[in-house]
């Protein structure tokens, strides 16, 4: 189906007039090279579970990763028939909590035989998407966005390689070599996965050409009638003609990968619905074809309402340089009782019948609390992190427990040193120090009375020593390898004293 529609797509487009006439050179070639990303996947072992049985759009309905889709011609792909892309703009170094969901959708249709496409935005992460933003993104310089782009593309190719790779899948259409290695003894039923940049095509385009061959067909009543462009242009700022071409580049990159490389699905958020039937109505009047399908999910939304993904310090960073495994980890076990199985759902792979398990596990008494809290922490922490990550995540939070009877060492406590507060104080500030004012001094808490209250409460801890006495002088055994304290006010504020 897939390639039969591809061949349709490029058959049209020779049969009517010549598509993007040459403008001192070919403009659009049906097979340039493209800028490679080598990735060897990983062979971590994968969260638990297959896909259940069905097309690939009845799991990702059950698991409430639907929104909407263009045609329920979808739901009835066959395995290997569905090159399905998702787009990621380079506006960090990193992705975010928020970019989350795509990349498990795109995982979904691997897990079920289909070709997974991870297209990263360094033509259009110049320009910025306006979908769900009150105002224009800053600009990012040509570099920062170069560097933002290889981040991102390492990232994914960390993330979407940690789930068994089969042997290699080539791209109809082009000649392009597989950009991504096969793993031994994976399952044959396995969907490849491919990350591209639209720099690659985008930066050869002159605006002329576009404006003719593109723009044309573009209806501007229909473009302002998308929700996103409507409250933008209500807005008391309005909207820049720049981004109001936003959903004509990225409908572009749909038509592009479509003609060339036989991509016939684009998926995204619920925000970016508008942007993906501009792709699917441009393939329709300018191939004059069908077979263009969308597919969106919902936003990843916490019970009340509110984005899931933001913490007091900001973004929650999928890369372990932004925001460390022990932080994110630490992120999804403090997720409520009543979001935790909607989000087993929706960001893991655990089988539906197993969370239903879960959840009835949660109304039984005697269950311990936070227990699935802990399962889901587990599995999206190994999807992101893989299993050094996990593993590093689980020691942390082991050894940091207050009580905990691990030996704690001046490596570990400095491993989270970003994620919870600290500071420095000279070796002689420390030493022979009562307690009572080190844990005023450091900032871990406001007055000594409230420090003889917790001592008392028996809530504070050094080292994950509980401290039972007032009069306690901080010793030289207690300066962890000479280099460093963890001052703990019960389980969750935390201090760490380097000493220099």
């Amino acid at each position: 189906m897939a390639a039969a529609m591809a061949t349709a797509a490029m058959a049209a487009a020779a049969s009517s007039r010549a598509f993007l006439r040459p403008h001192g050179g070919l403009l659009l070639p049906l097979t340039r090279p493209l800028r490679r990303l080598s990735a060897t996947a990983a062979s971590a072992s994968a969260p638990v579970s297959t896909a259940a049985p069905g097309g690939v759009v009845d799991v990702l309905r059950e698991r409430g990763l639907v929104e909407a889709t263009t045609s329920e011609a979808l739901a009835a792909a066959r395995p290997g028939e569905l090159k399905v892309y998702c787009g990621f703009d380079p506006t960090a170094e990193s992705l975010h909590l928020g970019n989350l969901l795509g990349l498990v959708a795109l995982s979904w249709f691997r897990r079920c035989g289909h070709t997974a496409v991870a297209l990263v935005g360094g033509a259009t992460g110049r320009v910025g998407d306006p979908s769900g933003k009150s105002a224009e993104r800053p600009e990012l310089d040509v570099a920062a966005v170069e560097a933002n782009s290889d981040a991102i593309k390492s990232l994914v190719a960390q993330i979407l390689g940690r789930v068994p790779e089969p042997a290699h899948h080539s791209q109809p259409g082009t000649n392009q070599q597989p950009l991504v290695n096969s793993v031994a003894g994976s399952s044959a039923n396995m969907g490849s996965f491919v990350i591209l940049d639209n720099y690659d095509w985008w930066k050869d385009i002159t605006l002329l050409d576009f404006l003719k061959e593109v723009g044309r067909f573009a209806r501007v009543g229909t473009m302002i009638a998308k929700e996103s462009v409507k409250k933008r242009l209500a807005s008391e700022d309005g909207m820049s003609y720049t981004e109001f071409t936003y959903q004509l580049l990225q409908g572009y990159d749909f038509l592009h990968m479509f003609k060339n490389m036989g991509v016939n699905v684009q998926i995204g958020g619920s925000d970016q619905w508008g942007n993906i039937t501009a792709g699917t109505e441009l393939i329709r009047k300018i191939l004059q074809v069908e077979g263009a399908h969308g597919l969106t999910f919902p936003l990843l939304l916490k019970s009340d309402g509110t984005k899931f993904g933001k913490s007091e310090d900001g973004a929650i960073w999928l890369s372990s340089k932004l925001l460390s495994p022990y932080k994110f980890y630490q992120y999804f076990f403090a997720v409520p009782d009543v979001d935790v199985i909607r989000f087993m759902k929706i960001l893991t792979f655990v089988s539906l019948d197993e969370i239903q398990e879960l959840e009835e596990s949660m109304k039984k008494p005697g269950y311990v609390p936070n227990t699935v809290q802990k399962r889901l922490a587990e599995e999206v922490t190994r999807f992101v992190h893989g299993e050094e990550g996990l593993a590093e995540a689980l020691k942390a939070t082991e050894a940091l427990r207050p009580g905990a009877q691990t030996q704690l060492d001046a490596q570990t406590i400095e491993g989270i040193a970003d994620d919870v507060p600290s500071c420095s104080l000279a070796y002689d500030q420390v030493l022979k120090s009562p307690l009572l004012d080190l844990a005023v001094s450091t900032g871990l808490l406001t007055s000594k009375s409230a420090v003889k209250r917790l001592i008392k409460q028996g809530g504070l801890y050094l080292n994950n020593i509980r401290i039972d006495s007032e009069d306690k002088l901080v010793e030289e055994g207690d300066i962890v390898d000479g280099r460093v304290l963890l001052l703990s006010a019960g389980k969750k504020n935390k201090m760490v004293v380097r000493i220099s």
